[in-house]
């Protein structure tokens, strides 16, 4: 399948409106969770808005995207706006706005965002790569008749950390890890790296082994990686690492890691997310 023809590039994909920093999209069916897309393809649309903007600098080094309202069926405009650009980076502030049934346009995501010139420096990791089965060993998760329909556009291939077969209320470690790429596959990027990071379910689901109502209120992802480390990636499996550490009052938090299949870590993400009994 050709890029421009994958279910992830027609989901991302912008039209300038004619107002400078602004950008229609629309609502994919293809990323569909349960009362709007996927939280990680809007993500991924606020980057592919900043990479689309002509006074872009560099490639993305961080985004934090608040999902205020869920993204509704039809249409939507991205605003981005790069309000400081210093020698080396760019700071941005964002929005996604949508028509509400009178027609008044309505702020429902907001983000800021860096983008950065990269230079080649002194590098190095505190948290490499987990020796875990290399993903050809590991079996793929079949579709699920039912299940949401972006759960079809990833290829899962867990290690450990899946949903427990019974709701029992039983607790759990909070920790998955899995070997995750497009489906079909597809190179990597920074708008499909950032999507990617959204790739896991609520950490409550198997700490507690109950699917109670919870959404993603605020979530940050790093980009550790550059252009040259994601062509190398190429469309292979990452491997995704997610755990919880607070669970607390109707609220948790989730730091995850992305690993290329060599070991290197291309991005990591820290979220907070909201829940109820």
């Amino acid at each position: 399948m050709s890029t421009d023809n994958h279910p992830f590039d027609r989901a991302v994909a912008l039209v300038a409106t004619g107002v400078p920093g602004q950008y229609q999209g629309q609502a994919s069916q293809d990323y569909w969770n349960m009362v709007g897309p996927y939280g990680g393809i809007t993500a991924a649309s606020l980057v592919r808005a900043m990479q689309q903007h002509p006074q872009c600098l560099g490639d993305p080094v961080s985004i934090t995207v608040n999902y205020a309202a869920a993204v509704g069926a039809g249409a939507f405009v991205i605003d981005a706006n790069p309000v400081r650009t210093n020698r080396s980076t760019q700071h941005w502030l964002l929005t996604v706005k949508q028509a509400d049934e009178a027609g008044v346009m309505q702020v429902i995501t907001t983000a800021t965002a860096v983008t950065a010139a990269r230079r080649e420096t002194w590098s190095a990791t505190d948290q490499p790569m987990p020796a875990v089965t290399p993903a050809a060993d590991v079996p793929r998760v079949p579709a699920l008749v039912g299940a949401v329909e972006w759960l079809n556009r990833y290829e899962m291939r867990f290690l450990d950390g899946m949903l427990p077969m019974k709701e029992d209320g039983t607790e759990h470690d909070s920790q998955s890890r899995l070997w995750v790429r497009d489906n079909p596959p597809r190179p990597l990027d920074f708008a499909s790296l950032a999507a990617v990071s959204d790739v896991f379910f609520p950490r409550v689901w198997l700490r507690r082994a109950k699917r109670v109502p919870a959404g993603t209120v605020s979530i940050t992802v790093y980009f550790h990686a550059g252009r040259e480390e994601l062509a190398a990636a190429g469309d292979a499996p990452l491997l995704a690492q997610a755990r919880g550490q607070e669970f607390r009052n109707g609220f948790f938090d989730q730091t995850a890691q992305l690993w290329s299949a060599s070991g290197q870590m291309l991005a990591s993400s820290h979220q907070i997310v909201y829940y109820k009994e």
